[in-house]
């Protein structure tokens, strides 16, 4: 009997960009991180990358990338985040399904994914198909092969996206056990019902359609999986592994496959070194040779299914009652109590509205100008992979009836990508409707409302309001979804203006404010002056602001006031002649130049009216980063008038210490924010001073003081320590070098400094295998790195 093993991994998060800029804005709830993108790509996507495995000591003994060992897909929305603000991590991932290949007998194990996480039985046709074929064209230009298998979103199915998945030469997708409505062996007569106690998961099941067609279901095992997910089979990876060798039938003599899925963030976000107990679970199983790991195609290649099987339509693996919980108030919720879910219907039933009134529009405008107003949505998706001019040339090419103005079709195009964004199935998936998951996909459905409202005259909004009003909220103050929509969504909806100011405003702190992106829309000036006079700055140009995504285009003349601290005035104009700016501009910067700021202020108001923008309108990372420069100049005054009472008065400390007097508090406050603010630029430096940290831990034991933001020490410190890493590895033979770095770790140790050492660790890996023979190195050398080795807790064995 033939045993077989796979680990399937569903990595996927929502898309979280701000519809209009398609960045995403900080998420304070993801501190110290940026976003929640950044901090799971942290605690789990990257680690997953180059997972370690430990000995009895808990030191390292073997890195691997777990992705290369199991099967896997990961949503297109995530990829693509990742491909610019994680792209080592997002190398690796690609490199795995190359590597998979080599050990799965050709067949790599990444899985596409319907595009962006729609549940497909409750879309229309039209909708399904191009999530498929968005899914597989995405998969295509990363992975550069064509996807075997497709993971449908929450493993929501029915007959209808079966048959398009197999129209689409998908072969195999994966189900929950609850989802098997009925199998038999082929050629059979008889079904024989099934449930999640009767069904057998360690095979695979041909699904017969009624296209004639067909496709592979794997259902994979529930208990398992359970235990991964919630159960703790994570805690103990020899566990684990011992876990699903038990899940053979030892009486069968067919060969045999034992499978799970669960979420991909369940091993290192959901729980902490997930990760770990997964790299040693396929270690085990691949040294004691029980069994052999491998991924759904290359078991199907090699063992094509004896079994068909039926299924149960409308059903998906996160919902008891089919998928009520991405349209009803069916009882599934993530655990707030006493919170309904009755605002899903009403929100559901308002977005397929919108969606049908978006379709009509965009059916008659764009069949004036497209050959095939629905081919050419399918084909957009090598638009948003790679929004190059020759891409958008080539699309045009082959969809245009003639020459037409790019924006209007894009804008079109826009509409109807927004149009399938907006049931993300995240947006569903919680307790309450003002929720971040829910209210993201009402930005798509304002941003999409935004867009045809400039293809055509019609305002859709106004009916959207009025029929969320019956998606009830669970929090008294925001009563229904039309007020959620209000507070939440609107304050993001951006224009071509509010780039505009958004750029002057920020000019005035930018070092070249002649070239700068404002996120996803390009700026280019044609007058830009700058004055400074101390604190104060003086802002004028004429820009024109260009979005990268429908390629409308405008020009502003702007005035930008700086008078210190937050207080910024600014005014922006569409209409202004260059004839006036000019005049405007004299008079301005001679106004600046005299500082009369009251004369600038009022001209402001003569030449563009009453109307002002101020620090409050910027994007929220540029009005962050204002803030953040503010308060650095400030603590920087701050700090200067600390450092000169610790210079002047530390003699004097010294002395009541020596004298056994008491210190006056003042003074260690003083000491304490002094030291600690040295120790910080001691790691923000190139080259860490081991000296410089030495003498100031000193100090700090000697007053008796405490490290403080041990969080940014530990990131700066784990950044110093991996540029050292790179040195030695650069260089031949430098063993004072590796010993410098091996003193810093003792008083981290000391102070329980505890860096994140991740990169660290996988470049001395690498250093060790490439000089595990030692050639060319001193005894020193060698000594001195063996105790880096501890000191990273990384042993070579």
């Amino acid at each position: 009997m033939e045993k077989y093993i796979c680990i399937h991994g569903h990595f996927y998060q929502p898309p979280r960009e701000n519809a209009w800029l398609e960045v995403i804005e900080v998420q304070d709830s993801a501190h110290p991180y940026h976003d929640w993108n950044e901090r799971i790509t942290a605690e789990c996507y990257a680690p997953n990358t180059a997972s370690r495995i430990l000995n009895e000591k808990a030191v390292i003994k073997n890195i691997i990338n777990n992705y290369s060992r199991i099967s896997f897909n990961y949503g297109p929305t995530l990829l693509s985040w990742m491909e610019t603000s994680d792209p080592e991590t997002y190398a690796a991932i690609i490199d795995a399904d190359r590597e998979s290949a080599k050990h799965f007998g050709g067949h790599g194990s990444a899985m596409a994914q319907v595009y962006n996480h729609m549940i497909l039985p409750l879309a229309n046709r039209r909708d399904k198909e191009t999530q498929i074929i968005w899914g597989i064209r995405d998969f295509e230009y990363r992975f550069k092969r064509k996807p075997e298998g497709m993971w449908l979103a929450e493993t929501a199915v029915d007959v209808e996206s079966l048959e398009l998945l197999a129209k689409h030469d998908i072969k195999f997708t994966v189900l929950a056990p609850r989802q098997a409505k009925a199998i038999r062996k082929i050629k059979d007569t008889e079904w024989s019902s099934v449930d999640t106690s009767t069904l057998d998961t360690r095979r695979p099941y041909t699904c017969n359609l009624p296209s004639g067609r067909s496709i592979v279901l794997y259902f994979y095992d529930g208990d398992i999986a359970q235990g991964v997910a919630f159960n703790g089979l994570l805690n103990d990876g020899k566990k684990f592994a011992h876990r699903l060798l038990d899940g053979f039938d030892k009486e069968a003599t067919e060969p045999q496959l034992v499978h799970i899925a669960t979420d991909g963030e369940t091993y290192g976000h959901h729980h902490k070194h997930g990760d770990m107990a997964l790299a040693y679970c396929l270690d085990y199983i691949e040294r004691h040779k029980q069994s052999n790991l491998t991924n759904y195609a290359e078991f199907l290649a090699k063992f094509p299914p004896t079994y068909e099987a039926e299924i149960h339509e409308n059903s998906s693996w996160s919902c008891v009652h089919g998928i009520e919980r991405w349209r009803n108030n069916c009882g599934c919720n993530s655990g707030t109590p006493d919170w309904h879910q009755r605002w899903r219907k009403p929100l559901r039933e308002t977005l397929d509205w919108l969606r049908d009134e978006l379709a009509k529009v965009y059916e008659d405008e764009a069949s004036k100008i497209l050959k095939d107003p629905w081919k050419a949505r399918e084909d957009y998706v090598d638009v948003i992979l790679n929004r190059t001019d020759e891409t958008i040339e080539k699309f045009l090419k082959e969809h245009a009836i003639r020459e037409v103005e790019h924006n209007r079709v894009f804008r079109m195009m826009e509409v109807q990508r927004n149009a399938m964004l907006m049931y993300t199935s995240c947006g569903w998936f919680f307790d309450e409707i003002s929720g971040i998951e829910t209210t993201q996909i009402m930005q798509y459905a304002c941003r999409a409302m935004q867009l045809v409202s400039q293809i055509v005259e019609v305002n859709l909004e106004i009916e959207f309001l009025n029929r969320m009003q019956l998606a009830p909220s669970n929090l008294t103050a925001l009563e229904h979804g039309a007020e959620v929509y209000r507070k939440y969504v609107l304050p993001s909806k951006t224009n071509l203006q509010r780039v505009g100011m958004h750029y002057a405003v920020a000019s005035i702190f930018e070092e070249d404010p002649e070239s700068f992106p404002v996120f996803n829309y390009t700026t280019q000036n044609d007058v830009f002056i700058r004055k400074e006079a101390g604190e104060q700055k003086l802002v004028l140009g004429i820009t024109k602001v260009r979005s990268n995504v429908t390629r409308s285009e405008k020009k502003f003349a702007f005035a930008v006031i700086y008078m210190g601290q937050h207080n910024i005035i600014g005014n922006i104009s569409i209409d202004m002649e260059e004839e006036k700016f000019a005049s405007m501009q004299v008079r301005m910067v001679d106004a600046f130049e005299e500082a009369r700021l009251g004369d600038i202020i009022g001209l402001m108001q003569t030449y563009f009216g009453p109307e002002k923008y101020t620090i409050w309108q910027l994007f929220q990372d540029e009005k962050r980063k204002v803030f953040n420069l503010i308060t650095y100049q400030s603590m920087r005054d701050l700090e200067n008038s600390l450092r000169r009472i610790y210079n002047r008065d530390y003699p004097l400390v010294m002395a009541l210490a020596n004298n056994d007097a008491p210190i006056p508090n003042a003074y260690r406050t003083t000491f304490e924010y002094i030291l600690n603010a040295d120790l910080i630029r001691s790691f923000e430096s190139e080259r860490i001073n081991i000296r410089q940290v030495e003498r100031i831990m000193n100090e700090l034991v000697l007053w008796k003081l405490n490290v403080e933001d041990t969080g940014k020490l530990e990131r700066l410190v784990g950044e110093s320590v991996f540029k050292e890493v790179k040195r030695i590895s650069a260089e031949a033979d430098n063993h004072k070098r590796v010993e410098k770095l091996n003193r810093l770790f003792p008083l981290l140790r000391k102070f329980n400094i505890n860096p994140n050492l991740y990169k660290s660790q996988n470049l001395y890996f690498e250093i060790s295998v490439r000089n595990r023979a030692h050639d060319g190195h001193s005894a020193e050398w060698i000594k001195q790195f063996n105790l880096l080795g501890e000191n990273l807790s990384v042993k070579l064995e």
